[in-house]
């Protein structure tokens, strides 16, 4: 990786924390707003039934987008919003803990920054199967892309794919009945995404929608909820290098996953 890339990504996850610290006073306010005014908000009632059972125990894993500045000193603390981070998997949690009160539900972000799906594999016993999930909710892949692009990883497309199958295939054996969510990898093109990521970025796209049919799980649709969004708002309303989402990039986020998970049935 050139001198330049190395600066972009250390700028993008620099920018990633600043953005996090101001994204927790934000959405703790649009949470809070949520619990006097849940008829104003047109996914928090949905997410009242669907895949979600009461006393369910919900694992978000994925890679910086998932991580969001989270806290590791907290993370075995459920539902702590130091450390559930500063992105999407806090509304999430937000959403849920205020929305379904009474559930206990116990949710837990072990996002970790620049991680593709073999790091999530070598640390699958830790921070995924130790924890009992009923729930895990998986985000991963455009690090498997972006790493390649700037010269740090030599993967390909069929590697995601294989290790993607291979994770799932662990978790189901490990944990028997886990009710499983892949979500949908995005970009937008802005910052740093230029045209050398496409059309290849499909594929990954297309992979990960593969292997979630494979294993039943809830297919969250990220890339065409941000395709539909930058009608309203240029690429960097949502995410201001193309990767990492803004604030209003993460509540865009929470709304579709919350949106599909509650559709969705055991």
């Amino acid at each position: 990786m050139n001198n330049t890339s190395a600066m972009d990504v250390r700028t993008s996850r620099r920018n990633l924390l600043g953005q996090a610290t101001a994204a927790a006073a934000a959405i703790s306010a649009l949470s809070l707003s949520g619990c006097s005014e849940s008829a104003k908000r047109p996914f928090a009632k949905k997410a009242s039934g669907g895949l979600i059972a009461d006393g369910d125990t919900i694992l978000l894993q994925g890679d910086s987008i998932t991580d969001a500045g989270r806290a590791r000193g907290q993370e075995n603390n459920p539902n702590d919003g130091r450390a559930l981070g500063g992105g999407y998997a806090y509304l999430i949690a937000a959403d849920l803990l205020c929305e379904r009160a009474d559930a206990n539900l116990k949710i837990y972000n072990r996002g970790i920054s620049g991680h593709k799906v073999f790091q999530l594999a070598e640390r699958w016993d830790k921070d995924c199967i130790a924890i009992k999930p009923n729930l895990v909710s998986i985000l991963i892949g455009v690090n498997d892309i972006w790493h390649k692009l700037n010269g740090q990883y030599n993967g390909t497309l069929e590697v995601y794919e294989k290790d993607y199958r291979a994770l799932l295939e662990r978790t189901k054996k490990e944990l028997p009945g886990v009710k499983l969510v892949v979500c949908e990898p995005f970009v937008l093109r802005c910052g740093a995404v230029n045209e050398k990521w496409f059309p290849e970025f499909d594929g990954y796209r297309a992979a990960a929608k593969k292997v979630a049919g494979e294993f039943g799980a809830v297919f969250v649709p990220f890339q065409s909820a941000f395709d539909e969004a930058v009608k309203k708002a240029p690429p960097a309303h949502w995410a201001a290098d193309g990767v990492h989402p803004t604030i209003a990039g993460a509540y865009l986020m929470a709304r579709t996953w919350l949106a599909a998970v509650a559709g969705a049935r055991a």
